[in-house]
């Protein structure tokens, strides 16, 4: 995790959700627990309880929660009480961003993703010409397949309130093991 935080990212994600082979588990590393200075952690849930998300929230620092399942607007404000939260939702048509709807000023953060049926991670890419066609009424990151080849595609789209992107398994030479050679580059793609 080191190597990866000395790229000084914006954010650096903590997978909670036990069926992604990138779940933080138990993992008590003080590495994971100290507060970081130049990039905020992010614990990423999946329909956890909310006692849980705040446990975890003590327990290491977070500094955002990614809510990445079926949560609802009162529950994202509840959590958001206690900490920033980056609410997910999942894209395969147009329709999809119609669920937006009141999530946006409730969250800190939209996150699009590629809609499959285990909550992400899946590498795969969602026509991100659709971003230019509808109206996003916050701040939002992208994610769902992202590699070093669609960064140049992402920055040439016209797209209103994108402020970042999800580097992860276009990233990894194994689930949890990051290519720090192809986060050079696609940080320094990001940072032109």
């Amino acid at each position: 995790m080191s190597e990866v935080l000395d790229l000084k990212p914006d954010f650096a994600g903590m997978i909670f959700y036990p069926k992604s082979p990138r779940y933080v588990g138990n993992n008590q590393s003080v590495d994971l627990k100290q507060k970081l200075s130049d990039t905020k952690k992010v614990g990423v849930f999946v329909n956890e309880d909310y006692n849980r998300i705040i446990q975890m929230v003590d327990i290491y620092n977070l500094d955002y929660v990614q809510l990445h399942g079926n949560e609802s607007v009162d529950f994202c404000k509840q959590v958001r009480a206690k900490v920033p939260v980056i609410k997910a939702f999942g894209i395969s048509t147009k329709a999809d961003f119609d669920k937006i709807g009141n999530y946006a000023q409730n969250v800190d953060y939209l996150l699009f993703d590629t809609k499959t049926a285990c909550y992400g991670g899946s590498g795969q890419q969602f026509d991100w010409n659709m971003l230019q066609e509808v109206d996003i009424p916050q701040k939002f990151l992208l994610s769902g397949g992202i590699s070093l080849e669609s960064l140049n595609i992402i920055k040439d789209l016209k797209i209103n309130n994108l402020v970042g992107v999800d580097l992860n398994s276009k990233f990894e030479d194994a689930p949890t093991l990051k290519n720090i050679e192809k986060l050079k580059q696609a940080l320094n793609i990001i940072r032109k």
